[in-house]
């Protein structure tokens, strides 16, 4: 799996016009192939950050999105923000879940 991290910082005038932007490509990424799930999150220290993020169940997945048009919409919006945007690609190799934490928790004896 494949996880792209979008962060941007919107200008306080332009945060609500940038939010629904991005809230727009929210579907479109999910209907694409391969496209786990697509998030958009805003900081609640900071109402101007946002970040938008997507999984992908593998490379080619991603890389085949990154070539879309919406992503070149991603790519302009990333444009408006106040600061320089991140971006972050992060590589998957295993997912657990409560069963990790029932493990660690158990008690050892």
């Amino acid at each position: 799996m494949i996880i792209e991290s979008v962060g941007l910082v919107a200008p306080p005038d332009k945060r609500e016009e940038l939010r629904r932007a991005l809230s727009s490509l929210l579907e479109p990424t999910l209907a694409k192939s391969g496209c786990v799930h697509c998030r958009l999150y805003q900081e609640t220290s900071n109402a101007n950050a946002l970040r938008f993020e997507s999984h992908w169940k593998t490379q080619d997945d991603l890389m085949r999105h990154m070539r879309s048009d919406a992503y070149k919409e991603l790519l302009l919006l990333l444009e408006m923000s106040a600061q320089p945007p991140s971006i972050e690609f992060y590589t998957v190799s295993e997912i657990r879940g409560l069963e990790l934490l029932q493990e660690t928790r158990r008690p050892h004896g």
